[in-house]
């Protein structure tokens, strides 16, 4: 995944009040922003195994495991891990914080001021 150094990437829900505020956290710290909602943009394979890679975690600690669709279709069930990212390629709304992408660095933002790791 190719990224700008001087611009940030922020997949994100914009249904969660949280994350807009996540949103205009970055926006402050930066103007160039490029940001995708969850359920608007799905990131392919490939850039999901970069952001995995960069955070240095499983898939599954990226899923939100109280959603709904999580507990009736996901819970108890075992996946490799190419599985796990298929299911976040297919399935981005399911994830539990949004990412920031600046460069190479990558941040699972559990609060809206985890966004500040990325000066």
């Amino acid at each position: 995944m190719k990224t700008n150094p001087r611009e940030i990437l922020l997949y994100y829900n914009e249904d969660s009040s949280s994350d807009r505020k996540t949103l205009a956290m970055a926006q402050s710290i930066s103007r160039h922003i490029k940001s995708y909602d969850f359920k608007r943009s799905s990131n392919s394979p490939t850039g999901w195994q970069f952001i995995l890679n960069n955070l240095n975690i499983h898939p599954k600690l990226l899923f939100n495991k109280a959603h709904p669709e999580y507990q009736k279709n996901i819970r108890g069930k075992e996946f490799g891990t190419e599985d796990w990212i298929n299911i976040l390629s297919n399935n981005p709304h399911l994830m539990k914080a949004p990412i920031a992408i600046k460069g190479n660095q990558v941040v699972l933002v559990g609060t809206p001021t985890d966004i500040y790791r990325l000066l």
